[in-house]
């Protein structure tokens, strides 16, 4: 970045314009991070009333009960399980398709580990396909050239709250005989085309987690309306026993994943602030894409005008050919305006972290590639846009906290930095 002032005092360089703060400017936003307050007198009311309960289990329990009520209010499901994680979500869901050994999933090289513990649990293979360059979703031509004999299912990411495309999706998936299974972890209250992302493939799973949209610690929800799948989540989470008929002979292994009373307690109380939070974060978002539109050397993030991106945080991605520093300068000149930004995301696609490097998944072995039952090496698997998004984005937090004045100020920085 090029300093077109040697004296560093003063907010304005010898061209008139207003000192970057890392070079000894005042920060455009001097303000701290606005706080969020996550919880409050409705979390208490549940938790009181829970308190009082001679149970905390949560079959028949009146938390998770009222959590599934208005959980169903904003994603009309027939069948829902209420479970511990997001990433038994997904596990349950991928059991209750009677996924199995061999069987390969295709999904996404930008996404939390969470996504592939279940994949590998069911002795099946994990198969990355490439993202769209500004969506940072599935490339559904990758996808559909993904699959194989092999293939039984599709977990479709919904990476920052960013709706895939899920009409193609599911007719690949219908076509195919497969199952699209639908990671909301990072989407609460995004939106496909009107509906809510989850109740568009034939299975949703979202996360509870302390860092999502809401939360109440750990905790998640999976819902289904296909008649194959739905009925048996309940079982696919609670050790293959059957509530509703009242029967503990389980006739297929299934783990323990069952949510508690107090989860569902704070849960049940987040769902009532589930729209406000994620409608005023969609906002923020569209507003800062809006504002970066014609900035040179950066790519805003890009969502369809007919969904509803929640934005769990919003990633830009540099053209550093038209930026006069790299991406850690950026990013540390952001930071110094009071922009709370940081470089990348994950540390690299999933298939690039040792556990898949290695085929280390089971005791330091992968006794499916052992047995002859797939030959994929997680060596030679490449998703270049991903790896390409990985190496130029900008991860910038957005939160419902924030007024439109303090946006406003990633703008205008970012603005500023590409002035060549």
């Amino acid at each position: 970045m090029k300093d077109t002032n040697a004296n560093h005092g003063g907010r304005t360089g010898a061209d008139g314009a207003e000192r970057l703060a890392v070079l000894g400017g005042t920060p455009a936003n001097p303000r701290p991070r606005p706080a969020l307050q996550r919880w409050g007198e409705a979390e208490r009311t549940q938790l009181d009333a829970m308190v009082a309960q001679p149970s905390l289990f949560y079959w028949r329990g009146p938390q998770t009960a009222l959590l599934v009520e208005r959980f169903r209010q904003a994603y009309p499901f027939q069948h829902v399980m209420p479970c511990s994680s997001g990433t038994a979500a997904i596990h349950i869901a991928l059991l209750a398709a009677d996924l199995g050994p061999g069987d390969e999933v295709i999904t996404a090289p930008i996404t939390d580990m969470g996504t592939a513990i279940g994949i590998l649990y069911q002795q099946a293979v994990p198969v990355f396909a490439d993202l769209e360059a500004d969506r940072y979703t599935l490339d559904v031509a990758d996808v559909r050239a993904k699959i194989t004999p092999r293939t039984k299912a599709i977990v479709a990411v919904h990476l920052c709250g960013n709706p895939c495309r899920l009409a193609e999706l599911r007719e690949l998936a219908d076509r195919h005989s497969l199952v699209l299974v639908e990671d909301c972890a990072q989407a609460w209250g995004a939106l496909y085309r009107g509906r809510p992302v989850g109740t568009l493939g034939h299975v949703g799973c979202y996360s509870l987690n302390d860092f999502k949209h809401i939360a109440c610690g750990d905790g998640g929800l999976v819902g289904s309306n296909d008649e194959r799948i739905g009925p048996r989540l309940q079982r696919c989470g609670d050790k293959a026993y059957d509530r509703v008929a009242g029967t503990r002979a389980p006739e297929f292994l299934a783990p323990n994943y069952r949510i508690s009373e107090p989860q569902s307690a704070v849960a049940a109380a987040q769902m009532l602030r589930m729209e406000s939070i994620t409608s005023r974060r969609a906002e923020l978002g569209l507003r800062l894409s809006a504002a970066l539109a014609d900035v040179p050397g950066v790519r805003p993030h890009a969502s369809d005008p007919a969904d509803r991106c929640t934005f769990w945080f919003y990633f830009l991605r540099l053209n550093l050919a038209e930026l006069t520093c790299d991406r850690q300068a950026f990013v540390a000149a952001l930071a110094g305006e009071g922009v709370p930004a940081s470089a990348g995301y994950i540390p690299g696609p999933v298939y690039a972290w040792p556990v898949f490097q290695n085929h280390s998944f089971f005791g330091g072995r992968w006794p499916l590639r052992e047995a002859g039952l797939t030959d994929m090496d997680y060596r030679r698997v490449r998703c270049p846009e991903a790896e390409a998004i990985l190496e130029t984005g900008v991860r910038i937090e957005i939160n419902q906290a924030m007024d439109n004045d303090y946006i406003a100020v990633g703008d205008g920085r970012a603005r500023h930095y590409a002035r060549r």
